[in-house]
């Protein structure tokens, strides 16, 4: 829900200058599978607490400044590459993308190429596009790659002792603000939150929410029974379902409750619980099992909440920020503030824990609320276990080109 609002109103909601991201996400190392499969994570039931709403810092407006002019000889690996491995998605891409005067040229000219190999494609992006590559604010161009993919829970569409733990989908009292109606410049800058009183007030924050009665009561998709794993599947943004019958469910990302997210991992950290090298997503988890007088307050401690949705059973892959079907090593989630989303890109970097070149053509379907700076991408590995695996050991330092319509300046 859309609400524009006019100048009389704007410092008041300077006042609420909370904002979300599409999809929050850390990169844990998943471990490797355990010999018995633990219990779940369950805590009890806490009643609602007199608790305000913490506001979050705003998005930035979009600067492309970081995108240096470059030449298609200086892409690592561009020859390399088989591009046609990446064409399914920039079609997708184009489905979105089509429709706006700086790309119509290079998707209609897309639309035209029948099956075409890597040779063809290396011909179409250099007749229609031209190469930039990003930087960091100090002129370097070296960033982190990291990585992220599908977990899959165990669920149920009824609550019971065994799935007491919901998955809510998007408030219908949750108004997002787009500023821009107000000024222009404010591209991209958004508040989140609900109507007390006629004044916009910040909407529930985590603690809010997860209580007794909880004020979303009424809006659960599914229930899970797990809560370590819902907290993740919230910073993954988009997972499976398991129910007890073996459907699958597939739920995306619907909407964010406009809290800045706040990492578990690095406050255990900073409280000494857990080392650097302990603090992955099976580290968080042996901790949660053996601290549940604990968890509470910790979980409460990143007030960011994602709500999902329902997604059609036969999409070939979770729905990007994009809002087309993302592709397993083919597409990445970026900074939309610095590199334009949907545009095809060519990562350098390597395998996780591993010397060996990982080089190809992505295309920027997805954003995540880790993902800031020009020199800054998130691999997506697809969906399962090893998927997770590759995810969770992905760090690596790397190089970004980026490939824009030759209609699009740059300042």
């Amino acid at each position: 829900m859309y609400v524009f609002i006019k100048p009389y109103v704007f410092i008041a909601l300077l006042a609420v200058s909370f904002a979300g991201c599409s999809s929050q996400r850390i990169k844990p190392e998943p471990p490797s599978p355990p010999a018995a499969q633990p219990s779940p994570v369950q805590i009890p039931e806490v009643s609602r607490p007199d608790a305000a709403a913490r506001p979050a810092e705003p998005v930035k407006t979009t600067d492309f400044s970081v995108l240096k002019p470059s030449d298609w000889e200086e892409i690592d690996g561009f020859k390399q590459d088989d591009l046609s491995q990446a064409w399914a998605a920039w079609q997708q891409s184009c489905g979105t993308l089509k429709n706006r005067a700086e790309w119509q040229r290079a998707c209609a000219a897309a639309a035209k190429l029948a099956d075409p190999d890597s040779k063809a494609l290396q011909a179409y992006f250099r007749q229609y596009f031209n190469v930039y590559q990003a930087t960091n604010p100090d002129g370097t161009d070296t960033g982190l790659i990291t990585g992220y993919y599908q977990p899959m829970l165990k669920g149920s569409r009824q609550k019971s002792t065994a799935y007491p733990y919901p998955v809510y989908s998007k408030p219908d009292d949750l108004i997002t603000v787009e500023l821009s109606s107000v000024f222009p410049e404010l591209v991209n800058k958004r508040v989140r939150g609900r109507l007390t009183e006629n004044k916009l007030v910040p909407y529930f924050n985590r603690a809010e929410i997860e209580v007794e009665p909880s004020p979303l009561q009424g809006r659960e998709l599914l229930w899970v029974d797990d809560i370590i794993d819902l907290f993740f599947l919230q910073i993954q943004g988009s997972g499976i379902v398991q129910l007890e019958n073996g459907e699958k469910v597939h739920v995306g990302y619907a909407d964010q409750n406009g809290h800045a997210y706040q990492s578990i991992g690095r406050l255990l950290i900073e409280r000494g619980e857990l080392t650097l090298e302990k603090a992955s997503m099976q580290g968080i988890k042996d901790w949660a099992r053996n601290n549940l007088d604990k968890l509470r307050e910790l979980l409460n401690s990143n007030p960011s909440y994602v709500f999902f949705r329902e997604l059609p059973g036969g999409l070939p892959g979770p729905l990007g920020a994009l809002g087309v079907p993302i592709m397993a090593e083919r597409s990445v989630a970026i900074d939309p503030r610095h590199i334009p989303l949907g545009a095809p890109l060519f990562l350098s970097t390597t395998y996780p824990n591993n010397a060996k070149p990982l080089k190809r053509m992505m295309i920027a379907q997805d954003t995540g609320g880790a993902i800031k700076g020009g020199v800054r991408a998130d691999f997506y590995w697809g969906a399962g276990y090893e998927a997770g695996r590759q995810a969770g050991a992905m760090k690596q330092p790397g190089k970004i080109w980026v490939l824009l319509p030759k209609e699009m300046p740059i300042p």
